[in-house]
């Protein structure tokens, strides 16, 4: 590796999302260009902000470790990513867009008509984006140290004074801009590597055996099948929980064309996940011993020299490291900006201003719990957040939009109990180590937290003796009704 071209194109990647930061600011005038871009932002650029954003420290990095530790097991991320987007367009991507709401909050109060409801959903938002951020803050530090042996802490401190920087300046607008075009930025640094390795490979003295690459162990029939289900369902449900996934909706000019965005957004980020996966399998042939956890995260990093010493290593390298830090940018600003209108509004006046100074508040607070604590897989991380998205918010949105009998109290009470169980789950996991019967359970809980809050949800909205509001029908007459464009 050449730290001196590694950190060039970390600079370049700065400059260029600082410029096209002050080139969004210029546009960026009204509230509605900070919340939602004035909802004008059209099919193919969003989908290519919406992708940007989506793939994130997990996916760039940590989705090749996976399929280098793990083998097909690997691919269960990639598909239930990808997958969650599909019910993502079918239930819910119009209404949302429909709904006129700003945020998940904006939406939930606006259906239910409870401030507490609100309250609820604005926390668990929070929570979700926070964790969320970490790992892009981790996966900053982890690159840095990798390529330059920069301490840890400068990777992530440097991500987010830019993202918060960045949202500060030019809210949703600007931001958009930025991350459509980091989106391309990432695919063209896994790709071009992936081609000229996977050619290299296919004509070089890199024997290798079929058994020792995809072993019996790593595929389906090494699979739990609890565990394996209990992951898909997570990932597949996620994703419709996720606040910085959601809120890209609300900048759609109608519901069919966030339909269209969905559509396109499938697309891009399937490509995607199968140049990052072609990635790992390829560091299965050359480089079997970065098969070690913890080390494993590296490999997209590592693996060009190993197969190219000399300068073009380094500058595909290089490449490759400026395409991380645009994912750390781009996943991070998606959360910040989203979180921020969230504060700005239920905290704060709902301006400008307060926006600015939301956007500050949630870069502040995850920088601070990355730098106490240490990082672990960035798959594994990023995978904890979908597990508590889909037991939290993803069962209420989804009723909200459906269900005409969903009530402020059961709305309340099945995102308390998804997001209690989930996350005592995952904390006794992590305490007794996966030892016991109940360690599968506990590891992988989403095949009964979502459930369990589903039916809670359903259960006290049934017996709830406050029936749903007159109005609720002309809020579900709205969002259902099919709109032109």
């Amino acid at each position: 590796m050449n730290a001196v071209m590694d950190l060039v194109g970390v600079a370049l990647v700065i400059i260029a999302t600082l410029l096209i930061g002050v080139y969004g600011l210029k546009v960026s005038r009204t509230t509605g260009d900070f919340f939602v871009a004035s909802r004008t932002v059209r099919p193919v650029w969003n989908a290519s902000a919406i992708s940007g954003e989506y793939l994130s420290a997990g996916t760039f990095l940590g989705l090749s470790g996976l399929v280098l530790l793990d083998g097909a097991r690997g691919f269960w991320f990639p598909i239930g990513y990808a997958a969650g987007y599909l019910l993502v367009l079918v239930f819910v991507a119009a209404p949302l867009r429909r709904s006129g709401a700003y945020t998940i909050p904006d939406f939930i109060e606006a259906r239910l008509e409870s401030t507490a409801a609100r309250r609820v959903t604005s926390l668990a938002v929070l929570i979700i984006g926070w964790l969320y951020i970490v790992p892009q803050l981790h996966g900053a530090g982890i690159t840095l140290v990798v390529v330059a042996g920069l301490p840890e802490w400068v990777g992530a401190v440097t991500v987010a004074v830019l993202v918060a920087a960045s949202v500060a300046a030019g809210g949703m607008r600007a931001i958009t801009y930025v991350q459509a075009f980091q989106y391309w930025l990432k695919l063209t640094a896994l790709l071009v590597p992936v081609v000229f390795i996977a050619f290299a490979l296919s004509n070089g003295p890199h024997e290798f055996d079929p058994a020792l690459v995809f072993p019996a162990e790593a595929g389906p029939s090494g699979f739990d099948a609890y565990e394996s289900a209990s992951l898909l369902l997570a990932l597949l449900l996620g994703t419709m929980g996720l606040p910085h996934v959601l809120v890209r909706f609300y900048t759609s000019p109608t519901g069919a064309s966030a339909r269209r965005t969905t559509v396109i957004v499938i697309a891009m980020v399937s490509a995607f996940y199968a140049v990052s996966s072609t990635m790992g399998l390829l560091a299965r042939i050359a480089a079997p011993d970065l098969a070690v956890p913890g080390v494993a995260d590296t490999v997209v990093l590592l693996l060009p020299s190993r197969v190219f010493p000399g300068v073009f290593g380094e500058l595909l390298t290089a490449l490759i490291v400026a395409g991380a830090f645009a994912a750390f940018l781009a996943t991070s600003a998606g959360l910040v900006v989203s979180l921020a209108g969230v504060i700005s509004q239920d905290v704060f006046s709902g301006s400008v201003r307060s926006f600015r100074l939301s956007a500050l508040l949630c870069a502040l607070v995850p920088l601070a719990v990355a730098l106490l604590t240490a990082p672990a897989g960035l798959v594994s991380s990023v995978g904890v957040v979908f597990v508590i998205a889909a037991s939290t918010l993803s069962p209420v949105v989804l009723l909200g939009v459906w269900w005409r009998g969903l009530t402020a109290r059961g709305a309340v009470a099945g995102m308390v109990s998804g997001g209690l169980a989930a996350g005592l789950a995952l904390l006794v996991h992590a305490a007794i180590d996966g030892v016991g019967v109940a360690a599968p359970y506990l590891a992988q809980p989403a095949a009964w937290t979502i459930p369990l809050a589903t039916a809670v949800t359903v259960v006290v909205s049934v017996l709830d003796p406050r029936s749903p509001s007159p109005r609720t029908d002309r809020f579900l007459a709205r969002v259902h009704t099919p709109d032109r464009g």
